[in-house]
C-alpha cells in the first residue's frame, strides 16, 4: 500500500511515496524550503505543491513540528505562532484535495524507527530523539507512543533544552562535534535521570555524523543513530496515516 509521507520542518518541507508494507521511500524525497514566515496559508501551499509533484490524489501522512492533537496545533515553537488553535489537517485537505493525517514530527520519526529502524523488536522503554532546528522527542513503552512528549523543552540552565543543544545552535555557535557533544550530553543525563531509557536513539540530520559525537557521551543507556536517518519523519508520517485509508474503506470509498 502507497501513502504520501510528508515532513514540515523548520529549514525545509519534504515529501515522497512510501510503500508502507517495507517501510521504504518509492521516490526520491522532493524538498522546498520552509517559508519565511511560516503562516498557515503559506506552509499549507507547500505541501500541495509537494502532492502535485508526485500527481498525489490518495492520503497524506503529514508529520507536523508541534503538539498535535485530533489534528490541532496546540504549540508552535519552531513554527509560525498563527499555527496556534489551527486545525492543519482540514488546512492541508483542503488546499491538497485529499485526506491528511497530522501527527507529532518527532513521533512520526519515532514510529517510522520503531517498525522498519533501529528500535524494531526492542521491548522496555525507548527514547527517540530528533536533532535539527530544536529537540524532537518520542517515548515508547513496549512499542506503544506516549504522544505529544515535547521533551526538548526541558529547562537546562535557565533555557530550553533545544536553545542549548539542537543542531542548529551548533552550526549557529561553529561549535565542534565535542563541544557540542558536551551540552548534547547534558541533555541525555537529564533524560535517563527523569525515563531511565533502555534505548536511546538518536534521528535528525546529525544522525549521519553520529561516529563524530558518540564518543562523547557518557549515558548508561544504548544509544544508537537511527537507521532512516532523515527518511524517518516521511516513513512515519505515511505509517500514521494508515488509520485515513481504513476510514476510507469503511465508508466505501477508495483511495
Amino acid at each position: 500500500m502507497e501513502i504520501l509521507g510528508i515532513d514540515v520542518g523548520g529549514s525545509g518541507i519534504k515529501g515522497a511515496p512510501v510503500d508502507i508494507d517495507a517501510g521504504q521511500m518509492l521516490a526520491e524525497r522532493f524538498r522546498i524550503p520552509t517559508p519565511i514566515p511560516a503562516k498557515p496559508r503559506a506552509v499549507a501551499e507547500v505541501v500541495a505543491e509537494i502532492a502535485a509533484h508526485f500527481n498525489w490524489h490518495g492520503p497524506i501522512g503529514c508529520g507536523f513540528p508541534a503538539v498535535i492533537r485530533d489534528g490541532i496545533a496546540l504549540t508552535a515553537a519552531n513554527i509560525h505562532p498563527r499555527w496556534v488553535e489551527k486545525k492543519a489537517s482540514a488546512l492541508f485537505s483542503e488546499k491538497t484535495g485529499c485526506p491528511v493525517l497530522v501527527i507529532n514530527d518527532a513521533d512520526a520519526a519515532g514510529i517510522a524507527e520503531m517498525t522498519f529502524g533501529a528500535g524494531r523488536g526492542v521491548s522496555g522503554t525507548v527514547l527517540l530523539i530528533t536533532i535539527g532546528t530544536g529537540l524532537g522527542s518520542a517515548l515508547f513503552t513496549n512499542g506503544c507512543l506516549v504522544a505529544n512528549t515535547e521533551f526538548g523543552h526541558l529547562q537546562i540552565r535557565g533555557k530550553d533544552a533545544e536553545l542549548r543543544a539542537s543542531d542548529a545552535v551548533r552550526k549557529e555557535k561553529d561549535l565542534s562535534w565535542e563541544k557540542w557533544a558536551s551540552r548534547f550530553d547534558e541533555y541525555l543525563v537529564m533524560m535517563e535521570e527523569l525515563l531511565w531509557p533502555d534505548l536511546i536513539i538518536l534521528g535528525g540530520g546529525v544522525s549521519k555524523d553520529a561516529e563524530k559525537f558518540l564518543p562523547y557521551l557518557t549515558v548508561h543507556a544504548k544509544v544508537m543513530p537511527a537507521q532512516l536517518r532523515n527518511e524517518a519523519g516521511i516513513i512515519g508520517a505515511a505509517l500514521a496515516a494508515q488509520s485515513l485509508v481504513s476510514n476510507l474503506e469503511y465508508l466505501g470509498i477508495r483511495s
